[in-house]
């Protein structure tokens, strides 16, 4: 049976895009023909022989599943094969109930030509490009790779220290976020700048501390949590990605620093935010920050509404 429902938790305009992506690819790479590169082997045969080629003997069955094929497509594409002497099969030494198969000499050579034939391509596709954009290019699939591998059960979100590089992030995705969603002008980048730099000159690692958010393996998030007075902490800086936004990258932001504020033996936390940032204050009403104070004022080339919450701890 055919399934036509498609998940209604999932962003059609997700769905078109993908959907977009893999009509594009699939052209470009060439899959679309009757066989592989002008060969005689469909994308799928070329599939199993490349697996088969890695190994001394593949059990069928495991074979079959790794793939993700039909029992019987995958049957009448080894018996193809074994007409056409490429592949042998035999009964498992181990297991007499299995089957396994290998490659025969025959079988090793079509895979070198389709092997050699797929590197030409990839090269061709590549060649136009400088190298930059190559990079890039190869990033972007190793991206694809690290989403959609990731096992269900990996941590979606981990939090870390700052490395070299990421208070520049911070700094850099501040400025092109909020331009990009509010307007703001580049006095917004300076006042980042100067609350990034006198954390840098002059924290105190004991009652201050900054965080960057992951989401597989990828900076989408920060907060730095920094010294009011003796007995008040302060939040500055939350931030994160529009893509990581709804997988509780915020919160865990947010819990973090009031847990190092906690320990660190501060009484209260206090930030300032403006009315306009939605989904930020959503964030702190939900850890229980209450709104104490609201004022207009005119910053970053805009006119806004700044809010300060506070929070007992």
């Amino acid at each position: 049976m055919i399934r036509t429902d498609a998940p209604l938790t999932v962003d059609q305009r997700a769905v078109a895009a993908v959907r977009a992506f893999n009509r594009n690819y699939t052209r470009t790479i060439g899959v679309l023909g009757d066989g592989l590169l002008g060969t005689a082997y469909s994308l799928t045969e070329a599939r199993i022989l490349f697996e088969l080629a890695a190994v001394a003997a593949a059990d069928v069955v495991d074979l079959r599943r790794s793939l993700g094929l039909d029992a019987g497509y995958m049957s009448r594409i080894l018996n193809r094969f074994e007409d056409k002497g490429l592949v042998a099969r035999t009964r498992s030494d181990i297991d007499g109930r299995k089957q396994v198969v290998t490659l025969t000499d025959a079988g090793r050579t079509v895979f070198a030509e389709l092997d050699d034939l797929s590197r030409t391509d990839a090269a061709k596709l590549l060649e136009p490009h400088s190298p930059i954009t190559r990079a890039r290019l190869v990033e972007a699939m190793h991206t694809i790779e690290r989403i959609l591998d990731r096992p269900a059960d990996a941590p979606a979100v981990v939090l870390r220290d700052p490395r070299p590089g990421d208070y520049g992030w911070v700094i850099q995705r501040n400025a092109v976020l909020y331009a990009q969603q509010f307007g703001w002008n580049a006095d917004y980048e300076h006042l980042v700048t100067r609350i990034v730099a006198e954390f840098l000159n002059s924290h105190d690692p004991q009652r201050e501390h900054a965080w960057i958010a992951e989401y597989d393996g990828v900076p989408v998030g920060s907060v730095f949590c920094v010294t009011e007075d003796d007995r008040t902490a302060r939040l500055r800086l939350l931030l994160v990605e529009p893509t990581a936004r709804g997988v509780g990258v915020g919160s865990a932001l947010v819990d973090q620093c009031l847990r190092f504020a906690r320990q660190s033996g501060y009484a209260e936390m206090v930030l300032w935010t403006n009315d306009c940032l939605e989904s930020a204050r959503h964030i702190y009403e939900r850890a229980g920050f209450e709104l104490t104070e609201s004022n207009p004022h005119r910053s970053f080339g805009v006119d806004l509404v700044g809010q300060t919450w506070r929070l007992p701890l």
